[in-house]
């Protein structure tokens, strides 16, 4: 058992057992091969020679290198999971991986938007432009259903059912989940797909796309981001904010209304409801208000 097969057949495993988006693949593809190289600089052990200890020291040595916490437990993913695999597919007696555990992670709070202020970027938007509806529309939907970047630019118009007041949306690893969309964002995605986009040249391949560039091809990360950023400037928003900051606020206004974690969670597409818990953090007077109002000694 070597390195060179055994990250061969690791990488194999990620892909077709775990299906794996790409981006995790190749982020674990780097991880193990930084403990190869370490490995080698060190000793020369193959994968079954590696101890709980040389694990230890691994990352003992990422930690000093000046690696945050939440990468270094990203790394500590990817041992575990490469351990796994040898385990259950190269015969491998002793994990070395299963009882390490990861940097303790501090939550950062994302920073969200109040009503007002998404109402003033929306009232910013030029609807004069060409391209006006289209931004109207796409703010909408980020906001009013809760979605990654990637989910946005890569919506189908196959994959809404406004008539139902749903969404399909693809997520992380192509899982699909249903979202609800709401009246606002129907309303002002029907008047860009009826109105504004049925007038603009489509590049072959991009006809089912919803959102589209000036060329006919689907937006980018990069515009959406610049898009967003250009309105925070008009109406001089302070704060730092980009395409995941309506994903935050979504998040953040539905709980503070009294939405179930749970509910939300499965809107967000997050496997983990741990993951969900964090926008219960964000607004300390909502937190008093909870207090004020349910805590028999208030």
């Amino acid at each position: 058992m070597n390195w060179s097969t055994s990250i061969k057949g690791f990488k194999s495993y990620l892909m077709l057992e775990r299906a794996m988006a790409q981006n995790t693949i190749e982020a674990y593809m780097r991880d193990i091969g930084k403990l190869r190289e370490f490995c080698r600089s060190s000793g020369g052990q193959d994968p079954q020679s590696v101890s709980t200890d040389d694990l230890r020291v691994f990352l003992g040595w990422l930690n000093e290198l000046g690696m945050l916490p939440s990468s270094q437990a990203r790394v500590l993913s990817a041992i575990k999971t490469f351990y796994h695999y040898l385990v259950l597919e190269a015969g491998l007696e002793n994990n070395p991986a299963a009882l390490m555990e990861g940097p303790r992670l501090s939550r950062n709070l994302p920073d969200t938007l109040n009503i007002l202020e998404i109402q003033e970027l929306i009232n910013a938007i030029d609807l004069s432009k060409p391209e006006g509806m289209r931004n109207k529309a796409m703010i909408e939907v980020l906001y009013g259903c809760g979605l990654r970047v990637s989910e946005l630019i890569n919506l189908k118009r196959s994959d809404l059912f406004l008539d139902v007041e749903y969404i399909k949306v693809i997520g992380k690893g192509d899982k699909q989940r249903l979202v609800p969309i709401g009246g606002e964002a129907i309303k002002y995605l029907n008047i860009y797909l009826k109105e504004s986009r049925v007038h603009q040249p489509v590049k072959p391949g991009f006809e089912d796309y919803v959102f589209l560039n000036r060329r006919g091809a689907a937006l980018s990360r990069v515009m959406v981001f610049l898009i967003i950023k250009n309105l925070a400037q008009k109406i001089n928003l302070k704060k730092d904010i980009s395409p995941h900051t309506f994903r935050h606020s979504f998040a953040t206004h539905l709980i503070e209304g009294g939405a179930d974690l749970r509910a939300v969670q499965d809107m967000l597409g997050h496997e983990s409801i741990t993951t969900t818990e964090i926008y219960t953090h964000l607004d300390k007077s909502y937190l008093k208000d909870m207090i004020r109002q349910y805590h028999p000694r208030s």
